[in-house]
């Protein structure tokens, strides 16, 4: 059991999400960072998809009665366990009765808390993530409020611990971005090549409206011939929308699932885990390339996540 002293600023439980239900209306939420999550619950010997906290911007403050082991994946929220610093990216053993306390971000966007076991909360719709937008799944649909208590599954409980942390190498290789890569949208020969030439040579900033459904993006806008709202379609994780006003949104783990802006560009997959850290008013842009080098890219990153030299005894 977890008991929530202190939520923080928005902390809610999530996994990798409920894939395959778009034509219903509901878009997959899960992690936003979904890279930290995996990595961290390799951490704790989960299984990836296991269910944990995601914090952000702001971590909250959470006491363990029985005890258990954790480990802190993604930004570096200044975390303590009963006042002594808690290392990033490794496995940390909690005694009964601890508490772990989460400060503001001192790096990225979100920290997750992955706990040996997994957070139980019940699967909806083959997932135990929460989506705040419609109320389904987590902790009763919700963010959590202080006085919350969530059960952990049994896991591997009591297997002997020893901590693990993740190779400094792979750490590096894995650093969020704030250059994103992306590859044609649909509509991107909608644009003229003056407007494209804008999109990828201006620096935009990640405006404070920005939300798990999407990031605004504020900067110069692209030029008066920005196509009109066509008719919706379905749309997907990371699809960069330009509106009337000439500026982008990229759709995320929230996203609506159809959409009637023209789309420019779509975020690669292997560039989704920077999405999931970008704060309100990051500078970023925005870098093309080829379906080869996106396709290359990404068998690269999991061949790294999946691999056995990932995660270091200490």
């Amino acid at each position: 059991m977890i008991e929530v002293v202190a939520p923080g600023l928005l902390t809610t439980v999530q996994d990798l999400g409920r894939e395959g239900f778009g034509s219903l209306g509901v878009s997959p939420s899960g992690a936003a960072d979904a890279l930290s999550l995996r990595i961290g619950n390799r951490l704790v010997g989960n299984p990836e998809s296991a269910a944990a906290l995601e914090m952000t911007l702001l971590g909250g403050t959470f006491a363990s009665p029985t005890g258990g082991v954790v480990a802190l994946a993604g930004s570096d929220f200044g975390a303590t366990l009963d006042d002594a610093p808690v290392p990033m990216w490794t496995s940390v053993e909690v005694p009964p009765g601890a508490v772990l306390r989460c400060g503001p971000t001192k790096t990225g966007a979100r920290c997750y808390l992955c706990v040996r076991g997994g957070i139980a909360e019940p699967s909806v719709l083959g997932s135990a993530s929460t989506h705040l937008l419609s109320g389904l799944g987590g902790h009763e649909g919700r963010a959590l409020r202080k006085g919350d208590r969530l059960p952990v599954a049994a896991g591997r409980r009591f297997e002997r611990f020893r901590p693990k942390s993740v190779a400094p190498s792979a750490l590096l290789q894995l650093a969020p971005t704030k250059i994103l890569r992306v590859t044609p949208g649909p509509q991107s020969d909608w644009f003229s090549e003056e407007a494209r030439h804008a999109f990828y040579s201006t620096t935009y900033r990640v405006a404070e409206e920005s939300n798990r459904m999407g990031l605004r993006l504020e900067g110069a806008a692209i030029a008066e011939d920005v196509p009109a709202e066509m008719t919706s379609e379905g749309v997907t994780l990371g699809a960069v929308q330009i509106t009337a006003g000439g500026l982008p949104i990229i759709l995320f783990v929230e996203q609506q699932t159809t959409g009637g802006y023209a789309k420019i560009a779509n975020v690669i997959t292997t560039d989704f885990h920077s999405l999931g850290q970008l704060r309100p008013r990051d500078q970023i842009r925005f870098e093309a390339v080829g379906w080869d080098e996106a396709r290359a890219a990404l068998v690269a990153q999991e061949r790294l996540v999946t691999s056995e030299g990932l995660i270091e005894s200490i």
